[in-house]
Formats: structure tokens, sequence, C-alpha cells
């Protein structure tokens, strides 16, 4: 076996037995979901002291135009650094941060570009800044507070309990429904706008079977009397947090208040799992309109970028004077 390959084999084992550990590396840092998602296109770099990892960065390459990107994958929300928590005074801290995070970036491979969300409980990108990194503030939208879920319901929007209420007596919400049941709908929402699916099916299935198979996923389909598929929503969690990864819903009958629903028993079901909800977005003033109609809190998260090769330095400024 080639060093290379060796060396590659080594990093992911010792990266697979981290996450079976540290259950507080964000579900789409974790390895089981890089491989669902990037197949063997995902590498990771890694900071160890007396052989415990002090930090983490997973990344996946692509090859555009001969070019090298880091960049994530498809239905990945955040990908970024894990950093050993510390219990130094908060100087200290810094300090450990600056350096590791350094170390982490020196150790990537050659590129020419890099861009990576973070996640949101990750705020400290000073140490990058310093090394000619960029960040751009996007949003998110998180109900933290799941343990409250009459305080949940108040903080809701009247015209979403409405939709709630309306749609109650017209639909009955399933989670015994096929994944295949769930891919129609969700296809359903590009048809509408003139769009094919952003993402293959088979990385759909290759998703849902990895979720299902560590029980961190459910689907809520709501169906009327007749059997017809109103809306879906399609969630996964980890140890802390549930994500709504994706949604669906046939536009012919959008009046009925299903998707919301939908959603409203997908909150409910994750407060019996985990602490806070993550609508994963959006930065799209529609979705965002319904994201925070559920009382959710816009929360910040950054995106990370460097850009290396002159020839794509020309071509974003060229970009830039055109917008």
């Amino acid at each position: 076996m080639p060093q290379k390959m060796e060396h590659l084999l080594e990093r992911k084992q010792k990266y697979r037995a981290l996450c079976e550990q540290e259950s507080a590396i964000p579900i789409f840092s974790q390895a089981w979901w890089l491989d669902s998602v990037a197949g063997d296109d995902w590498d990771v770099v890694l900071v160890e002291k007396g052989n415990i990892i002090q930090a983490s960065l997973p990344y996946v390459l692509r090859k555009r135009m001969g070019m090298t990107i880091i960049s994530q994958p498809v239905l990945t929300q955040n990908l970024g650094p894990w950093l050993r928590p510390s219990s130094a005074k908060y100087a200290k801290q810094l300090s450990q941060e600056k350096d590791l995070l350094q170390e982490l970036y020196a150790r990537l491979p050659a590129h020419a570009f890099y861009r990576q969300s973070w996640h949101c409980s990750r705020s400290n990108w000073l140490p990058l800044y310093w090394q000619g990194y960029q960040q751009t503030t996007r949003y998110t939208y998180r109900i933290e507070a799941l343990s409250d879920m009459e305080g949940v319901w108040a903080d809701t929007q009247a015209n979403i309990r409405t939709d709630i209420r309306k749609a109650e007596k017209q639909v009955s919400i399933r989670t015994d429904l096929s994944f295949e049941r769930f891919i129609d709908l969700n296809r359903k929402v590009f048809e509408r706008q003139g769009m094919v699916l952003p993402y293959t099916e088979a990385l759909l299935r290759s998703i849902d079977s990895a979720a299902e198979a560590r029980n961190v996923r459910q689907i809520f389909i709501a169906e009327d009397e007749q059997g017809r598929l109103h809306a879906g929503v399609y969630i996964i969690w980890d140890k802390d947090c549930a994500y709504y990864l994706m949604g669906g819903g046939d536009p012919d009958l959008r009046s009925s208040g299903a998707t919301s629903l939908c959603m409203w028993h997908a909150i409910q079901f994750a407060s019996t799992k985990v602490r806070a909800f993550d609508f994963e977005g959006s930065m799209l003033e529609p979705v965002e309109r319904f994201c925070r109609a559920f009382g959710a809190k816009q929360t910040p998260y950054f995106s990370i970028s460097k850009t290396n090769s002159k020839l794509l330095k020309t071509y974003f400024f060229l970009q830039s004077l055109r917008k």
C-alpha cells in the first residue's frame, strides 16, 4: 500500500475513534456522515499531543478546472474545526485556540480555494484572519430551549398556529411511510420552481441509510383521508441538536397548512431527544420568514474562506465589479 494511502487510512481510523469518543462533535463533522455524503473524497487533519487528539479539521477535496478546491458536501450545513475543550483561564484558552487553529490550517494540502461554514458554536476565527482568511456572517434559526414546549408554542406566530390547527382537521401525521414517498414530495418542491433536484437520489439514500442505521433520523408526512400526501419534513439529530435537513410538499395542496403541522410535530419529537432545534437557515427571505415564525432565534455562523490562486482572485475581483 502506498505510504500516502497508509497515512490517510491511519488518520481516518483515528478520526473515527475520536468521533465515537467525542459526541460533542456536530453530526455534519461525524465520520459516518462524511462517508455518506462524500464517499472516499474526504480527509481530515489532526493535531495530536501525547497521542491525544487536540484538534481536528475534516474537509472535502474537489477538482475544478484543474484546481484543488476545499469545500463541504451538499446538505452539510457546517464543517470546520473541532478543538478539545480546555479548562484553562480565558486568556490561555484564546492562546491555545490560536495555536491549534493555525496548526490545523497549516496542515491542509495545497489548494487554490478554501471555504467552509463553521458550526455556530465556534466564534473565534481571529487566528485565521491573521493568516489571510476572510469571514462572511451567515444566519440560521434555532430554538434553544425545547424543554419548554409551552414557551415554544407561545413564541410561534399566530399565522403558524392557525395553519397548524387548520391542518389538524384535514390531515394526520405519519412517521411510518417509506423514504421513497418523502423523496417524491421533496422533488415536487424543485419541480414547482422549474428546477431539478440539487442532489442525486443516490446521495439521499446514502444519507438515509446511514442515519436510519444509527437511529438519528425521523420523517414526518402529512396524509389526508383520500391518501394524498400533502407535505413532509425530514430531521436528523446528534446528542445536542436536531436539524431540519429537508422538506417537501405537493404544490396543489399547499393551502392545507400541512407543512407547518409537519414542522410542529418534528419540533415536538425533537424535544424528546435533544435540547435544541436548528432550522438550517435560511438566507433566502421566504424561508427565513417561515423559520422565524416558529419563534426560532436568529443565530450567526461563519463562512470562512481563502483564495490562494491568482487566477481565482482575478475572477472574483471581476465578479465583484460586475455586481
